[in-house]
């Protein structure tokens, strides 16, 4: 057994060097950090910023302000939208307004003129017939003008009702112009069938009248207000003014007068009309032919006068003329009496004067005319003249 000196032992694994395990258990030197903290010692905290208020609120009114914004342009729009609407259908219904309009008031002018048609002397069947024809023609014009009329959707219905109002218009005026044609020369033994068959012809047209007003012109005007439609009229017409023109008596004037006229000689019997007087209102005075007579002027101003069938048969559309000449352009009114029987009177009113300033302080004339009727021989009973003095009340 060896034995070693105490001395020669030497410890020299505390000079070994480091292990790698040893190595990562050694505390690193601490890096300065900002602020001039070194090692362990801990820096100084940098002071906290001041208290604000809370942010959130701003984002907030003003989202809150975009919104409203956004509400009140919205509202403009659907303002500005039903304006535009409105004007819209404001103009749709005056332009279909105007449309109807023409046709309606040729309608009632071609009227009249039917009316006055058998009122002109010397008048002939073969005449009266092409005539019919021509205003059949007219009507069924009007027919066609008011079937390309497009009217705005709540009337569609209803403006059907002015096309067969017009269409009966067109089919009695034909059917009045085809009856003449059909019956030949005018006598005695037809002229009753015939007086009775132009009656239910004619009555065509008084139905016409009551179609328009009563199932288009009523009902229309209804729609126009349900739909807030203001300023615009539904215009009516009126083909028949007076329906004594196309009654049965009327008719047998007429074909009497025709059956004169188409033999070359005048209708049978004694014809013929007369002034009777001459009314001045509203003060109720008559005038004179052999005095001037006072007449007081007002908005109201009127005169009457009172027709006669001096004859001894009814007598249809019988003109009558006021006239008065006060200086400067004479003042001229007209009327027509649709029929009037034999020995009886009627009464026509002429209104709307408009008297010049030379009418006051001078005398002036009013003259009244009663147009002769076919057959009439004496006439010296069918006008007279009068003085007046015109003065304000």
């Amino acid at each position: 057994m060896n034995t070693y000196d105490d001395d020669d032992i030497e410890f020299d694994f505390f000079d070994e060097p480091e292990t790698v395990e040893a190595t990562q258990r050694r505390r690193l030197p601490r890096l300065e950090m900002p602020g001039g903290g070194r090692g362990g010692e801990r820096p100084p905290r940098p002071p906290r910023p001041p208290m604000q208020t809370p942010t959130g609120l701003v984002p907030l009114a003003r989202l809150v302000g975009l919104i409203a914004i956004a509400i009140a342009v919205i509202v403009g729009l659907v303002f500005w939208v039903g304006s535009c609407e409105g004007k819209s259908k404001q103009s749709e219904y005056r332009s279909y307004a105007a449309k109807v309009r023409a046709i309606a008031t040729a309608d009632t002018a071609l009227g009249r003129t039917f009316a006055n048609e058998f009122a002109l002397p010397g008048l002939k069947e073969s005449d009266l017939e092409s005539k019919l024809q021509d205003y059949a023609q007219q009507e069924q014009q009007a027919f066609q003008q008011a079937q390309q009329i497009r009217p705005p959707g709540p009337l569609r219905t209803i403006h059907q009702n002015l096309v067969d109002a017009i269409e009966l218009r067109a089919k009695a005026l034909a059917g009045l112009g085809d009856t003449l044609a059909q019956a030949g020369p005018i006598t005695s033994k037809n002229q009753t069938s015939l007086q009775a068959a132009l009656t239910d012809k004619a009555a065509l047209l008084t139905a016409s009248d009551v179609v328009w007003e009563q199932l288009y012109t009523l009902p229309a005007t209804q729609t126009l207000h349900d739909q807030g439609v203001t300023d615009v009229i539904i215009p009516s017409s009126q083909f028949v003014q007076n329906t004594d023109t196309v009654s049965a008596r009327a008719f047998g004037v007429i074909l009497t007068t025709l059956g004169g006229a188409s033999t070359g000689g005048t209708p049978s019997g004694k014809h013929g009309d007369a002034l009777v007087s001459v009314r001045a209102l509203p003060q109720g005075t008559d005038l004179s032919t052999s005095s001037s007579t006072t007449v007081k002027v007002t908005t109201d101003l009127a005169f009457v006068a009172t027709v006669e069938d001096s004859g001894g048969f009814p007598e249809i559309n019988v003109a009558v003329t006021l006239t008065i000449d006060a200086g400067g352009t004479p003042i001229k009114k007209h009327q027509t009496i649709a029929l009037i029987e034999a020995a009886k009177q009627k009464q026509v009113t002429f209104t709307g004067f408009q008297l010049p300033t030379t009418a006051y302080g001078n005398p002036a004339k009013v003259t009244v005319d009663v147009s002769p009727v076919a057959g009439e021989i004496n006439t010296a009973n069918n006008s007279a003249t009068y003085t007046v003095l015109f003065t304000l009340p």
